[in-house]
């Protein structure tokens, strides 16, 4: 039976089990964890959410190889008040540089939030500054190009303060804290495609 975990990825923490300078790894979270289990993809050191983790060979090919396209929402909160001419940039294709060449996304569903999203506080926190206003949006894309959701927002003119991965298909994080871990069944793979 393969097993599946969902994490809450504090901020500041490397996606992998293998150490790295004196950063927190994924092993200050799960010691003791069967050697077969790998997270699916990364996140960033810097950025926070969702992240899977498993045995699944299949399921990890599917999450991995971009032909099965899948949504996954990201929570952003970018520096200034985001203008609806730069949503409607980030919904419809931006250009951001991927290896030094040119790349423009795919479409992508992009919306300003009105209010700030209930989340665990960040630790440390993201620096206030009172004359610069920040705002909040809600990303869903179905592709993950390296640093994506960063490039795209900083090429749009309002670059990402804090980048929390809400969503991976119907699979969340509501009601977890950083750090914390769940185990779930085999349900997960409907929930991921909606299959």
């Amino acid at each position: 039976m393969s097993q599946y975990y969902i994490f809450y990825k504090p901020f500041n923490v490397l996606s992998q089990f293998s150490p790295e300078g004196d950063k927190q790894t994924l092993a200050d979270y799960f010691p003791g964890i069967a050697k077969s289990i790998y997270p699916v993809g990364r996140l960033d050191y810097d950025s926070e959410g969702l992240l899977l983790l498993t045995d699944d060979k299949t399921l990890t090919h599917q999450l991995l190889e971009p032909s099965f396209a899948h949504k996954r929402t990201y929570l952003v909160q970018v520096d200034g008040d985001i203008t609806q001419q730069a949503i409607h940039q980030l919904s419809n294709g931006i250009t951001i540089s991927i290896d030094g060449k040119a790349y423009r996304t795919k479409r992508a569903e992009a919306e300003k939030l009105e209010y700030e999203p209930e989340l665990p506080a960040r630790n440390p926190p993201i620096r206030f500054r009172k004359s610069i206003p920040t705002s909040w949006i809600a990303l869903t894309l179905t592709e993950g190009k390296n640093r994506q959701v960063r490039r795209m927002t900083a090429a749009a003119g309002f670059p990402t303060l804090r980048l929390v991965r809400y969503s991976i298909g119907q699979v969340n994080i509501d009601g977890m804290q950083p750090g914390e871990h769940k185990l779930l069944d085999e349900q997960i793979k409907k929930m991921l495609f909606g299959k």
